[in-house]
C-alpha cells in the first residue's frame, strides 16, 4: 500500500463496509478465493447482478445511497451500486474510489428525451478499483437480466480492463458517450451531485421523477 491509498480503505457513513450485512456479502461473494484481483471480479459479478438496477430509486442522502441500504433493497441506480462494489472491495483491503462521468445516453426514449430536454446524465458513476498498482475502472450498474430484456451485451470485468459501458452495442447502435469524467473521490460527493441536478434538471429526482433523471438505461 502506498501513500494515496489509506483513504480509499476507510468505511464511510456511504460506503459502510463494516456493516454486519455488507460485510457478509463481501465475505460469502469472495468465497474461498485468496488473490486480490480474483476477490475484485467476483465482487463485481454479484453487485452487477445480485443487486437490480434501478432508477427509480434515487434518493441522495447518506442513508439513500449507503452499501447497507442498497443490500435491504436488492436494487439501486448507479451510484448506490457503485458505493456497495467499493465496500467489498475496501472490505477485502483493496483500495477503491468512486468515479463520475456524464454521459449521453443513446438509448434514451423520444418520450424521456421530450421530458428531460436532453440525452446527458449527469453523474453517472462507476468504481475504481486499485489492482496490481494500477487503478481500474469497473461499472457495475446494469444487471445481465436487464441487459438480456433491452438486448445489450452485459459488460464484463477482469480485473484487469478497464469496464466502461461501449460507445456501441455489437449491432453498431449508438449506445453510451462518455462526454465529461468529473474526478474520482473517496466518498460520495454528495453535495456536488444535488446542485447539478438542481441546474440541469431544475429539481432533485424523486422516486416518481426517475424515468425523467436517469431513464431505464442511465
Amino acid at each position: 500500500m502506498n501513500e494515496e491509498t489509506p483513504q480509499y480503505l476507510c468505511s464511510t457513513a456511504v460506503i459502510n463496509y463494516d456493516h454486519a450485512a455488507v460485510a457478509e456479502f463481501a465475505k460469502r461473494s469472495a468465497g474461498d478465493v485468496t488473490d486480490l484481483r480474483e476477490q475484485a471480479v467476483r465482487f463485481y459479478y454479484a453487485v452487477r447482478d445480485g443487486i437490480r438496477y434501478d432508477p427509480y430509486t434515487i434518493e441522495l442522502s447518506d442513508e439513500g445511497l449507503r452499501a447497507s441500504t442498497t443490500l435491504a433493497s436488492g436494487r439501486a441506480w448507479c451510484v448506490p451500486k457503485a458505493v456497495l462494489l467499493a465496500a467489498c472491495c475496501r472490505a477485502a483491503g483493496i483500495p477503491a474510489r468512486l468515479g463520475f462521468a456524464d454521459v449521453r445516453n443513446h438509448l434514451s426514449t423520444a418520450r424521456m428525451r421530450e421530458r428531460m430536454k436532453t440525452d446527458l446524465f449527469f453523474w453517472h458513476a462507476y468504481t475504481s478499483i486499485r489492482l496490481g498498482g494500477v487503478w481500474v475502472k469497473a461499472t457495475p450498474a446494469f444487471n445481465i437480466g436487464l441487459c438480456e430484456r433491452l438486448g445489450l451485451k452485459p459488460l464484463d470485468f477482469d480485473g484487469r480492463q478497464d469496464a466502461l459501458f461501449q460507445p456501441f452495442d455489437s449491432a453498431g447502435n449508438r449506445q453510451m458517450e462518455y462526454v465529461r469524467y468529473r474526478g474520482e473521490f473517496a466518498d460520495v460527493p454528495i453535495s456536488q451531485i444535488v446542485a447539478t441536478f438542481r441546474r440541469e434538471y431544475g429539481a432533485l429526482p424523486s422516486a416518481k421523477e426517475g424515468e425523467s433523471i436517469l431513464g431505464g438505461c442511465g
